[in-house]
C-alpha cells in the first residue's frame, strides 16, 4: 500500500488510537505494524474477528490483559539451562495467570454462543495451572520466597529464627549486667556486617570483651560483637548461605518446569498477543461507535452516514458518499471550508481502515471496495527545499500516480489543476480525469472549476457532487449532495458581508450571459434536492419510528405470554409437589395404623378408610393437574388496594393484594407463602369474613436479654480447619448480632495466616459485619481479629 497516502489520509493517526487500547507490548507492537491487505480473504477474516470480539466486549466486558508481559528472554535463558531469577519466575506466574482468566473468559454462557473465529484461538491456550500455583506457592514478591516453598527452606528459616533469639537474649543479658552498664553507649542493639552488636565507649575499647565492627562518625562510639555471641553469630552466618542454597535449589525446580512448559508458554504468548490485538480493534470500533462495512471486488463503495473518525464526534457532520456503480469519476464543487476535503478524506481513509480489518464509522451495512492501492494527493504540498511551487508539488506527486496507478485502485485529488492559470489547470485537469475515466479507474476530484462541472454534466461516467452552503448564515453544512455541483456563492457571500451593490453590479457584468443562466440552474437544482433530501430524511425517520413501536410492541407481547406461561407451569408444579407429599404422608400414616391395628374388624375398617382416602387424594389429582381458565361471566375488581382479599381464578386459591395496579393492571398478591404479579382480569374479590388473627406475645426484649446472658463478646478458633472455624464464627455472629452486641474478637491465632485470611474473607461477606480489622497492641496484634456489628 502507497505509504505516502497511509500519511496523507491520516491513518497513522488512527494507528497510534488503536495502538493506545492495546495491553501488551507485543499486541502494540503488531497494532503499530498494522497495513491494509490487498487479499479480500484477509480482510473478512479480520473483520470477522472484530465484529466478533466487539459482540463478546458488550455482553461480557472486555478481558483483563493486566500481567502479560513479555517474557520470551525469560524463556530463551532458562531453555539455555540458565537460572530464573526471583522476579523473572514471579513473571511468568502472572503470564500463567493471564492465560487462565482469559481462558475462563471465553466460557460459553449458552449453547447457541458461537464465536466461529476466535474460539479457535480460546480453544487452543493451554492452561498452565500446575506452574501458576507452584510459582504462587514459592514465590511471595519479586524479592521473597515463601518459607513453605520447600523443607529445607522452612528447617533452616526456622533455625535461623531461632539463633537469632538466642543471639538477642545473650546481647540483652550485657545490655542488662552491672558490669558492662558504664561502657555502653546506649543500651540498644543494632547489625553491623550483618552481625549483632551493642554501642561501646571508646574508651573501654580495651575493657569490653569483643570485636569492634565499625564505630561513628564522631569516633566516641564503637560497635562491638561480644564474645559470647560470635559463635553464635557465626551459625548464623552459615544458615544464610545455607538459605541461599536451598532458594537457590527451588529456582532451579521453578525454571526447570518453565523449560518443560517452553513450548506451551511460547504458542499462549502467540495466541495472547493476537487476542489482545482483536480486542484492541474492538474497543477503537466501539470507541468511534463503527460497524463492520461489506466489501466487493466491483469497484462500488457507497458509505451511510460516514463520520471522520478524527473529528470531534459531537460536532462531525455524517454524510453519504458513494461511487463506482453507475459513475467512476465523483466530481466535487463547493466554497472553501465547505468540506469538500474532509468528504475526499473520509471517503480513503474509510477504504484504508477497512482493508485493514477496522470498523468505520458509518451506518450498517455501508460498502466499500477492495483495492490494490490507495492514491492520494491532498493539502499544500509545496517544497522550499526543492525550489517547488504548490502547483509544481502537485504535479510531480500526480506524474508518480499516473505511473503507478493500476485499474483496481482508488485515486483521490484534491484541488487538481490549481496553483496556475485557470484556464490551462482546468484544460490539464480534464485530461487527467479523461484518461483515468476511460481506464474506469475510481477516482475522486475537489475543483473550483466551471469547466469541471460542465464536463461532468456532459460525460457519461462522470457525477457532479457539491458540499452544500448556508448563503444565509454564510456556513457550510458539510453534507455533501451528490448529483448537484456546487456553487462558489462569491456574490452571494460578498452581498451579505456587505458589499456596496454598484461593485457587485459591476462584477456581475463580466460574466456572460450563458455563464449566468448555468449558475441559476445550478441553484434551481439545488435548491430541489435539498428539499427532496429533507422529505425523504423525515419519511425515513418516520419510518423508523414505526418499526421500533412496531417491534416493542412485539416484545412486549412476548414477554408477556413467556411471564404467564412460566407462572402456571410453576404453579402446576408446585400442585402437584403438594399433593405427591400430601399421598406419602398419608400412606405412611395409614401403614402405621396397619401396623397398630390388631383385631381383624380394625383392619377392615381401616383398609376401608384408606381406600376412601386414596380415592379422595385422586379426585385431588385430578383437580390439580387441570389447566384453570380464567372465567368468562365474571367481572374484574375495580379499585383494588393493599390489603383486599381476592380469589385467584387460574390457582383456585385465595389470597391478599399487596400492591395497588399497575400501567399493565396487573397486582402483587400473596396466596400462602407464595408472591406473584396477577393480571386483574384473573381476580375476583373475596368476600368471606377474615378469620381473627389471635394476637401474638411479642418477647423480643426477654428473648434478646436471655441470649446475652449466655453469649461471650469473643470466640477462639485456634486449632481448627478454615472451613469448621467458618461455620462455628457464622452461628456465633448470628448469634452475637441477635444479642445486641456491637463489638466482638475472633481468636485465631497467628500460625501460617491461612486461618486469618479465610477468617477475613468471610467476614467481607457476612451481612452483619460493619467493619473489621486486625488487633492491636495489648488485644492480640496479628492473632485476633475485632469485628464490629451492624
Amino acid at each position: 500500500m502507497n505509504e505516502k497516502a497511509l500519511h496523507t489520509l491520516e491513518y497513522d493517526k488512527i494507528i497510534e488510537k488503536l495502538v493506545g487500547y492495546a495491553v501488551s507490548p507485543m499486541a502494540k507492537e503488531r497494532a503499530a505494524a498494522l497495513r491494509p491487505s490487498a487479499a479480500m480473504s484477509d480482510i473478512i477474516i479480520w473483520q470477522e474477528e472484530t465484529t466478533e470480539a466487539t459482540t463478546m466486549v458488550l455482553k461480557k466486558g472486555t478481558p483483563s490483559f493486566g500481567g502479560f508481559r513479555e517474557i520470551r528472554p525469560q524463556l530463551k535463558r532458562a531453555s539455555m539451562a540458565g537460572i530464573l531469577s526471583i522476579a523473572e519466575l514471579m513473571s511468568v506466574g502472572e503470564f500463567a495467570y493471564v492465560c487462565r482468566k482469559v481462558k475462563n473468559y471465553a466460557r460459553k454462557e449458552n449453547k447457541d454462543e458461537v464465536y466461529a473465529r476466535l474460539d479457535e484461538y480460546f480453544d487452543l491456550i493451554t492452561p498452565l495451572d500446575k506452574l501458576e500455583n507452584e510459582i504462587s506457592r514459592c514465590i511471595l514478591s519479586e524479592t521473597e520466597v515463601a518459607d513453605d516453598a520447600s523443607a529445607g527452606l522452612r528447617s533452616v528459616r526456622r533455625e535461623i529464627k531461632a539463633s537469632n533469639e538466642r543471639v538477642k537474649e545473650h546481647l540483652n543479658g550485657v545490655i542488662n549486667s552491672s558490669a558492662y552498664r558504664n561502657m555502653l553507649q546506649d543500651f540498644v542493639i543494632t547489625i553491623r556486617n550483618d552481625r549483632y552488636c551493642v554501642p561501646v565507649k571508646a574508651e573501654y575499647r580495651s575493657s569490653f570483651p569483643g570485636m569492634i565492627h565499625d564505630q561513628s562518625n564522631t569516633g566516641s562510639t564503637l560497635f562491638m560483637e561480644p564474645l559470647s555471641v560470635i559463635q553464635l553469630n557465626n551459625k548464623i552466618k552459615e544458615l544464610q548461605a545455607k538459605e541461599k542454597e536451598e532458594i537457590e535449589k527451588i529456582l532451579i525446580a521453578l525454571s526447570d518446569m518453565v523449560t518443560a512448559n517452553a513450548f506451551a508458554i511460547e504458542g499462549n504468548l502467540e495466541l495472547l498477543t493476537q487476542l489482545d490485538f482483536i480486542f484492541a480493534k474492538a474497543n477503537l470500533s466501539l470507541a468511534m461507535d463503527g460497524t463492520q462495512p461489506l466489501f466487493n471486488t466491483k469497484g462500488y463503495i457507497n458509505i451511510h452516514k460516514g463520520r471522520h473518525p478524527l473529528l470531534d464526534p459531537k460536532k462531525v457532520v455524517p454524510t453519504d458518499i458513494y461511487l463506482g456503480k453507475e459513475f467512476t469519476t465523483l466530481m466535487i464543487t463547493g466554497p472553501n471550508t465547505g468540506g469538500k476535503t474532509v468528504a475526499l478524506k473520509t471517503l480513503g481513509l474509510f477504504t484504508l481502515m477497512g482493508q485493514a480489518g477496522l470498523h468505520i464509522p458509518a451506518f450498517d451495512n455501508s460498502q466499500l471496495a477492495v483495492f490494490d492501492n490507495v492514491f492520494a494527493s491532498i493539502g499544500d504540498e509545496q517544497s522550499i527545499e526543492q525550489s517547488l511551487s504548490t502547483f509544481s508539488a502537485h504535479m510531480t506527486n500526480i506524474v508518480k500516480i499516473m505511473d503507478e496507478v493500476t485499474d483496481d485502485s482508488l485515486v483521490l485529488f484534491d484541488e487538481l489543476g490549481a496553483g496556475t492559470d485557470p484556464t490551462e489547470g482546468a484544460a490539464l485537469a480534464v485530461a487527467i480525469i479523461q484518461a483515468l475515466l476511460e481506464r474506469k479507474i475510481r477516482t475522486a476530484v475537489t475543483t473550483h472549476y466551471s469547466e469541471l462541472k460542465v464536463f461532468a454534466l456532459t460525460t457519461e461516467g462522470v457525477e457532479n457532487a457539491c458540499c452544500e452552503f448556508d448563503v444565509e448564515t454564510l456556513r457550510p453544512t458539510y453534507r455533501l449532495l451528490i448529483g448537484i455541483p456546487g456553487k462558489s456563492n462569491a456574490f452571494a457571500i460578498s452581498k451579505r458581508l456587505g458589499l456596496q451593490e454598484y461593485i457587485l453590479s459591476a462584477a456581475k457584468e463580466f460574466i456572460s450571459r450563458d455563464e449566468a443562466r448555468f449558475e441559476d440552474v445550478i441553484t434551481d437544482l439545488e435548491i430541489s434536492k435539498k428539499s427532496v433530501k429533507f422529505e425523504q430524511e423525515r419519511a425515513e425517520e418516520y419510518r423508523r419510528e414505526a418499526e421500533e413501536l412496531k417491534k416493542e410492541v412485539e416484545r412486549q407481547k412476548e414477554k408477556t405470554r413467556e411471564q404467564k406461561e412460566k407462572i402456571l407451569a410453576k404453579a402446576r408444579e408446585d400442585a402437584k409437589q403438594l399433593y405427591v407429599q400430601a399421598k406419602e404422608e398419608a400412606d405412611r400414616i395409614i401403614k402405621e395404623m396397619n401396623k397398630q391395628a390388631k383385631e381383624a374388624n380394625n383392619r377392615t375398617k381401616v383398609l376401608e378408610q384408606r381406600q376412601k382416602l386414596n380415592e379422595k387424594l385422586s379426585s385431588m389429582q385430578q383437580d390439580f393437574l387441570k389447566s384453570k381458565k380464567v372465567k368468562s361471566n365474571h367481572k374484574a375488581p375495580e379499585n383494588l388496594k393493599p390489603g383486599d382479599r381476592v380469589y385467584v381464578i387460574s390457582f383456585d386459591q385465595n389470597g391478599e393484594v399487596l400492591t395497588a395496579p399497575d400501567k399493565n393492571k396487573e397486582v402483587m398478591v400473596q396466596m400462602g407463602i407464595m408472591k406473584m404479579k396477577v393480571p386483574m382480569a384473573e381476580l375476583m374479590l373475596d368476600d368471606t369474613p377474615r378469620p381473627k388473627e389471635k394476637q401474638k406475645r411479642q418477647q423480643p426484649t426477654k428473648a434478646k436479654f436471655s441470649k446475652s446472658q449466655f453469649i461471650s463478646a469473643e470466640i477462639d478458633c485456634r486449632g481448627q480447619l478454615v472451613d469448621e472455624a467458618i461455620a462455628n464464627i457464622d452461628k456465633y455472629i448470628d448469634d452475637a448480632y441477635l444479642s445486641g452486641l456491637k463489638q466482638v474478637v475472633i481468636i485465631h491465632g497467628k500460625g501460617t495466616g491461612a486461618l486469618r485470611a479465610g477468617v477475613q474473607n468471610y467476614l467481607k461477606m457476612n451481612s452483619h459485619v460493619k467493619s473489621y480489622r486486625p488487633g492491636t497492641f495489648g488485644e492480640g496484634e496479628a492473632g485476633v481479629t475485632v469485628v464490629e456489628l451492624k
